[in-house]
């Protein structure tokens, strides 16, 4: 079997884009991958460009090869644009081999340990009293564990260019309302925060602080991960459960973090740090240090099923990431078959490959747009993360 075919494709869905990769075969047989720097899905189409010269004609079952070969052959190795392309073929290469071999992927993973594969939801923003309302609800669907976002008194979640975050008011916020929800939901729902990098290190220990009492299941990337020191430092400060890593596109990024006892669920992106070759290595030394896996997924089918079957057959996974309105809003035209939900948790797949299918024929509906994620700033005027 040889690659015959990369596509790339940059494709508009909902409100942003989404990089779907193609591989074609000279037996007919296919696979589906997806980038995950988004945002910069024509820098990812541009790598792919530069990688179809070193894979048509390749073995597509030559997995690791492969991957080695794309992630160090322009020398320079690594880098966010190379591992996300690199993901999105990896993945490729596992649906293929899976629709080759007429099993599923995580059948190829090492098979199943777990039945089902549960996740939490992500009622919105903590930014007043609906969101109680929002939390009562998912709990009534089924969900125990919820993640909510910070919120900014007067806006909603995604803002406006030049919306202005004040760190220590959505701070006040955040504990008031956590409060009011642990008082509400009880001790059984499992409430955590993502700060989506908003904070320093001294924000986020002041935040922790105030909400220790309260018992969250974690808190999410409170402050940036470049540097662990900034991370070791603030796990000085507070005893709350961090979820770190969906920025990391590699396993030489997850190892400080793993080594120095940094993160307690390590928030694995497989379509960013290098696919299902490189997420099953994190995997095993996440299980050598007690971390279970929460994989981010906030993009698109193909990145879902990737998940879906990495969770699988990883035994130290605990939730994914997932949002509903995808069962509800995904465009049918290009994406006619995908795995769903039942109750909150995903079943076992049971098709060859991811179990998803892309429609090309759909393509002339979802043409790219330029998107950029919304730019907000301090109350003094300097540039903060969305």
């Amino acid at each position: 079997m040889k690659i015959t075919a990369v596509k790339g494709f940059p494709v508009k869905i909902g409100h942003r884009n989404q990089f779907v990769v193609k591989i074609e075969t000279d037996v007919g047989i296919h696979g589906l991958g997806e980038g995950g720097i988004s945002g910069r899905e024509l820098a990812m189409n541009g790598m792919l460009q530069h990688f179809e010269r070193a894979l048509i004609g390749q073995d597509p079952r030559r997995i690791e090869h492969i991957w080695q070969q794309l992630y160090r052959g322009a020398y320079f190795e690594g880098g966010k644009i190379t591992a996300a392309v690199v993901s999105a073929v990896d993945i490729a290469l596992w649906d293929i081999l899976g629709k080759w071999l007429n099993v599923p992927v995580w059948q190829l993973l090492g098979g199943a340990c777990r039945d089902t594969i549960p996740c939490f939801a992500t009622p919105g923003a903590l930014s007043g009293p609906e969101i109680l309302q929002k939390a009562r609800d998912a709990v009534a669907e089924g969900w125990r564990v919820l993640r909510f976002t910070p919120g900014m008194l007067n806006l909603d979640w995604t803002g406006t260019d030049g919306s202005v975050y004040d760190p220590l008011a959505s701070i006040d916020a955040a504990v008031d309302l956590l409060g009011q929800l642990r008082t509400d939901l009880g001790p059984n729902a499992l409430l955590s925060i993502d700060f989506h990098h908003r904070l320093s290190p001294v924000e986020a220990a002041l935040f922790c602080q105030r909400v220790e009492h309260l018992n969250l299941y974690f808190v999410e990337e409170p402050i940036r991960c470049e540097n662990p020191d900034a991370y070791a430092q603030l796990r000085t400060m507070t005893n709350v459960p961090f979820a770190i890593g969906e920025e990391f596109s590699s396993k030489w990024a997850f190892a400080p973090y793993l080594e120095r006892g940094l993160m307690n669920f390590a928030r694995i992106d497989v379509c960013n740090v290098g696919g299902l070759t490189e997420s099953r290595k994190i995997a095993g030394w996440c299980e050598t240090h007690y971390v279970d896996l929460m994989p981010h997924n906030p993009l698109g089918p193909i990145s879902t099923a990737a998940c879906v079957h990495l969770a699988a057959a990883t035994s130290n996974f605990a939730y994914l990431e997932y949002f509903p309105m995808h069962d509800r809003d995904r465009p049918r035209d290009i994406f006619p078959v995908t795995l769903e939900t039942i109750d909150g948790s995903f079943p076992l797949p049971t098709a060859p490959g991811l179990g998803v299918e892309f429609n090309e024929d759909a393509l002339p509906s979802h043409e790219f747009e330029f998107w950029a994620p919304p730019r907000w700033q301090r109350p003094a005027g300097s540039y903060t993360n969305w």
